[in-house]
């Protein structure tokens, strides 16, 4: 729930402690996408333009829901996802390379 603020300061100790949280959850989402690699059967699976614009539908609805502006959020998604598509991509040309797992 957020706080109302008196001063600068306590803006920017609240947002500080918001980016401990937000990238500790990037870290444990991206830890997910490393998994998902070993489930893949190609880059195509991997870039999944469906999957993409599936979760960008459900954001869109989690902001709005959440009272944020929908638009931000999903260009913080599909910023965030173009990323993880690219370690993706890199882990899935290792994963390849030396034969996958089985899962």
């Amino acid at each position: 729930m957020a706080v109302y603020c008196n001063t600068l300061e306590e803006v920017r100790t609240n947002i500080d402690l918001l980016d401990q949280k937000i990238v500790t959850l990037i870290a444990e989402r991206g830890h997910y996408v490393s998994q998902a690699a070993r489930f893949k059967k190609d880059t195509d699976g991997v870039k999944a333009p469906q999957r993409v614009e599936q979760v960008i539908a459900k954001v869109r609805d989690l902001s709005l829901a959440a009272g944020a502006n929908p638009e931000v959020t999903e260009q913080v998604y599909r910023a965030m996802i173009a990323a993880f598509i690219r370690q993706e991509l890199a882990e899935y040309a290792v994963l390849d390379k030396v034969g996958k797992p089985q899962a």
